[in-house]
């Protein structure tokens, strides 16, 4: 009787033993994918900036007219302590010249999505349209942006308005062409249920082609604010004024080689921002 009691407590104790061995060798092998996931996240990048240092260094210790990355980065603290000052019209802070630039970028981009994405629809949907439109797209697409900037020179006869006219131009290409192939790429069926409900245009607009279209957009999208981006430092280079561009080619007259550098780390971070943030918004979109 007292045997018989017994045993199933035996039982259960030697399953809880035999059991929390294999709990404690998952919960090793789940931490040790994570910490080797974590490395790998975090290991190469580092490398890959610290070979980057130490190449820049060598080359400043054979060029000693190049600034290094500790005379850089002093030029940085000093340039980043009084960001938005104004001496004058030509005179001011790394910030109101990143400022301006944005600014520039930010209407030249708007304007292009406000003409580009329509007419991507409409040459997507309207075989007539792409008929009459295509060959106009192809002779002028593979025209280098600072190309136009003397016909907004001419036009509109200020450089604001002239490099905001070359960042238009130049982004409004991707984003034609991206939803023209998105709306091109709905299925045909759906196209004929439409039909069959006699839905509206609009209506198909906005429930059929729109959702189908937006992951093709967004990609126009992020591909036309990485053009606009690079075409502004060019374009304030030539025309004076304001902005970033403006900025590095004054500071090339006045031989300052740490601000010219400072200048294409900014370029370049601001990029990746404005890409970035394009990315996560066509996340938002899509799930």
């Amino acid at each position: 009787m007292f045997n018989f009691t017994q045993t199933p407590a035996v039982h259960g104790a030697k399953v809880v033993a035999a059991t929390a061995p294999v709990r404690s060798l998952e919960e090793i092998r789940l931490r040790r994918r994570r910490l080797q996931a974590l490395t790998m996240q975090v290991v190469p990048p580092m490398l890959g900036v610290l070979m980057f240092l130490f190449g820049w260094q060598m080359l400043a210790n054979f060029r000693p007219d190049l600034p290094g990355p500790g005379a850089t980065w002093d030029s940085a603290v000093e340039l980043f302590a009084h960001p938005f000052y104004v001496n004058g019209p030509n005179d001011m802070g790394i910030g109101w010249n990143i400022l301006h630039s944005l600014g520039r970028v930010g209407l030249g981009f708007g304007l292009a999505a406000l003409v580009g994405i329509p007419l991507g629809f409409l040459i997507g949907r309207s075989a007539f349209a792409s008929g009459m439109l295509t060959p106009i797209m192809g002779i002028l697409r593979p025209v280098s942006p600072l190309a136009w900037l003397p016909i907004g020179l001419l036009v509109f006869q200020k450089a604001g308005p002239a490099s905001i006219w070359v960042i238009f131009i130049s982004s409004i290409w991707p984003m034609i062409l991206n939803t023209a192939a998105g709306v091109r790429q709905v299925p045909q069926d759906y196209l004929n249920v439409a039909r069959v409900l006699n839905l509206s245009e609009w209506k198909i607009l906005t429930t059929i082609l729109f959702p189908a279209v937006l992951p093709y957009l967004l990609t126009g999208v992020r591909l036309a604010i990485g053009v606009a981006w690079l075409v502004i430092v060019a374009a304030e280079m030539l025309t004076g004024g304001t902005g970033i561009g403006f900025w590095v080619w004054d500071e090339w007259n006045n031989l300052d080689v740490a601000h010219i550098i400072i200048a294409i780390f900014i370029v370049g971070f601001i990029g990746l921002l404005l890409e970035q943030g394009l990315v996560l918004l066509a996340r938002r979109f899509q799930y």
